[in-house]
């Protein structure tokens, strides 16, 4: 990617936090930043072997998927990753949909490789994390970071290991060698204990499961069952996500008249 490519996904990613509610150093919560951002976001747990989230474009709205079934630290990638999609990318195409190879920094498609840019810059600042680096670990240039440091970086930034690990890399405040220490160091200890250790945010490390579908797909659904439009199965179906029956908003349909009522009906006019 060009220097000049990566200044402009850095100008953008800038702007759209400066949306977002900070903390100390991190965006505090991404899901209720996308929503004051007039996106309609749907979370959903589709296993851990499906894809890990997608954006869409219908008519005039922003529709953005993620897979809650996915870590949390990686769930809050993903969306990082969907709303650098719809900033960089909306205008040329109308989806995207992503997995582990496309949310990877090993991806080799251009339009993969900025969204994970921008994520990057949106949730890791370059000028944060040299602030974290100065006013929160003791004489960083002299002392080497611990395993410890960084699952205190995941709690401020709201990222997973692996994340500070590459962001730390590309920018230059780690190398190669003393990322395979801390790889290590992270593997015999363990994220969830380290994040305890620390008094971190142990949920990164853990799927949230969450169901959190906006309650105007629901009176989707069902005027499209009103209007004939959709079977009673596909109806069930749907209410499954919201945890609800048919029963649940039985007054709210319009009750259709079977196969064998509408021919006799028929019939009837017919004779008449």
């Amino acid at each position: 990617m060009e220097n000049g490519r990566k200044k402009a996904i850095r100008i953008k990613a800038a702007y759209f936090r400066e949306n977002c509610k900070v903390g100390r150093y991190g965006v505090i919560d991404l899901f209720k930043d996308c929503d004051r951002c007039g996106y309609k976001l749907l979370r959903y747990p589709l296993g851990e072997n499906a894809d890990l989230g997608f954006t869409l474009k219908k008519s005039e709205d922003i529709i953005i998927f993620t897979n809650t079934s996915s870590r949390l630290s990686r769930e809050i990638f993903t969306l990082a990753h969907e709303i650098g999609h719809v900033i960089l990318h909306m205008e040329a195409a109308f989806s995207f949909v992503d997995n582990v190879n496309t949310i990877s920094e090993g991806s080799s498609d251009e339009k993969e490789q900025e969204a994970n840019y921008f994520a990057a810059c949106l949730l890791m600042p370059s000028d944060d994390v040299e602030k974290f680096l100065d006013l929160e670990i003791e004489d960083f240039k002299k002392n080497s970071l611990s395993a410890m440091d960084i699952a205190r970086m995941m709690s401020e930034f709201n990222v997973s290991f692996e994340m500070v690990l590459n962001r730390l890399e590309n920018l230059g405040k780690i190398d190669k060698d003393e990322r395979v220490l801390l790889d290590n160091e992270r593997n015999k200890w363990r994220v969830g204990n380290l994040l305890r250790s620390v008094g971190g945010n142990s949920r990164l490390n853990e799927p949230s499961m969450e169901r959190d579908i906006p309650h105007e797909y629901i009176d989707y659904v069902i005027y499209n069952y009103n209007h004939n439009a959709i079977p009673i199965e596909t109806l069930e179906k749907a209410l499954e996500y919201y945890q609800l029956t048919v029963d649940d908003i039985r007054d709210r349909m319009v009750e259709h008249l079977q196969q064998d009522e509408n021919l006799s009906d028929l019939i009837g006019g017919l004779e008449d």
